[in-house]
């Protein structure tokens, strides 16, 4: 009897590791080239072969071919014209992916790199990210290759007012809601915002969140993502008797998500030494003064390299790589996607680090996060670690559909629960499917069964 059982669960792993196999080279085939989606696509698939084993449902309503397609992907030329009358021409997308949970929900990428590869990683990540949160929203991501950096306020406004004049067609409150993402902030929102309602008419607040507290925005918005993070972070520290308290930390980029993942890991009691820009980073082993970088960044629009002139004891490193090969107990990658490779992983083991939290789009690559799982360092993947924003974000839709304003604290409160609920779910369904402590099969799965559930329960559509 148990020699039959053993055989039933040995062809349904086959059936499984078969069935993921075929899909992930029909992704590959049907979208050459677009090796960020294919990573992506891979780190899913690879991690849910147990999941399927479990439930052969899913194999029957083949929901990972449904499941890996978007359900739209749009592209469009934005003209736009520069401070010296010379018309411009980037290209922007929209990718719609999943719709099973609710409306479309990602934010818009403003950078040379984006491209209908990086823009579909991010959506197909932002469907498992956007579920684990418990909410009712879907995955969507969207962006343009425009290069805000260097841009006058007015050059940022026309292309902002072009691209959103395409934009506008297929988002809305109930379909499609975009927020910020790199090189998109509050400044950026609020163009789109103001453009919205020039072309529509009316004040639908909803269409967008990240926007300024006075016309919709939610408090604690801007701080989401980065006190999300280390809120995560906290919950794999504690697991195992350990905390922020006395703790050295790392964390790439100075941006929105950094500044703000750097403040409350403060506050938690770390000490963080050293933080980045595309240009390179600052270090200082008696800890950075964080309202400093804010200010250079947020108000000055400044380089990182600036706080030196304020600061001549810290030490600043042409390049950014560098930045893991320092000694710290906590790193968070908070900066972009594939910035920890395998030996930066290795780099980082090698100097005892504790916890890694994911503040950005999967910032770690497939090598990288082996190195770290074979090593048993907490490992907070972007899809739970970096939840607190689109987190937030549904928030602050909820707000502005019962016309009502919670207070910092009440969403604040709000936030830490739902990242604790989000650590507790991924690491139910690690152990629930055989790999107990591994969060990034954890996360996957517990998101993947979500969306799968209520695909199969709306039809094949």
């Amino acid at each position: 009897m148990q020699r039959w059982f053993t055989m039933i669960i040995q062809t349904y792993r086959e059936e499984a590791t078969q069935y993921v196999r075929n899909v992930y080279e029909t992704v590959m085939a049907r979208n050459p080239g677009e090796v960020e989606f294919h990573q992506a696509v891979k780190e899913i698939l690879d991690s849910l072969v147990p999941v399927l084993e479990s439930n052969p449902q899913y194999i029957e309503h083949r929901i990972l071919e449904r499941i890996v397609e978007p359900e739209r992907l749009i592209v469009f030329r934005v003209p736009w014209v520069d401070d010296n009358h010379n018309v411009q021409v980037n290209r922007g997308f929209r990718v719609q992916y999943n719709s099973a949970l609710g409306p479309y929900k990602g934010g818009i990428r403003f950078h040379p790199s984006v491209n209908a590869s990086i823009i579909k990683f991010l959506g197909f990540e932002q469907i498992f990210k956007n579920a684990l949160t418990g909410q009712p929203i879907g995955g969507g991501k969207g962006g343009s290759d425009f290069d805000p950096k260097g841009k006058s306020d007015q050059e940022i406004m026309r292309f902002v007012q072009s691209f959103m004049t395409e934009l506008y067609k297929y988002i809305g409150p109930d379909t499609d809601v975009p927020a910020g993402d790199i090189g998109v902030g509050g400044r950026e929102i609020g163009y789109m915002f103001g453009q919205y309602k020039r072309i529509r008419g009316g004040h639908e607040a909803g269409v967008l969140t990240g926007k300024g507290i006075r016309y919709g925005g939610s408090l604690a918005r801007t701080e989401a993502t980065g006190y999300g993070c280390v809120y995560f972070v906290n919950e794999m520290l504690q697991s195992r008797g350990l905390s922020f308290k006395d703790r050295t930390v790392v964390v790439s980029g100075s941006g929105n998500v950094s500044i703000y993942a750097m403040f409350k890991a403060k506050e938690l009691g770390a000490k963080v030494i050293a933080c980045s820009d595309s240009d390179g980073y600052i270090y200082n082993q008696n800890g950075l003064d964080i309202q400093i970088v804010q200010r250079l960044k947020e108000v000055e629009r400044k380089r990182i390299k600036d706080y030196v002139q304020e600061h001549p004891g810290t030490v600043y490193v042409e390049g950014c790589r560098g930045i893991w090969s320092l000694q710290c107990d906590i790193a968070l990658p908070c900066a972009t996607q594939n910035e920890i490779d395998r030996e930066a992983a290795e780099w980082l083991v090698s100097n005892g680090v504790k916890a890694i939290g994911e503040g950005a789009n999967m910032p770690s690559t497939l090598d990288a996060i082996e190195v770290f799982l074979a090593n048993e360092v907490l490992f907070g993947p972007a899809k739970a670690a970096n939840a607190g924003g689109v987190a937030v974000s549904a928030l602050e839709m909820s707000q502005n559909s019962m016309r009502l304003s919670w207070t910092f604290e009440e969403v604040d409160r709000k936030l830490q629960n739902i990242m604790k609920n989000i650590f507790a779910e991924s690491v139910s369904a690690a152990a629930k499917y055989g790999h107990q402590g591994n969060l990034v099969l954890g996360a996957n799965a517990a998101g993947f069964k979500r969306v799968a559930d209520a695909m199969i329960a709306q039809g094949v559509v």
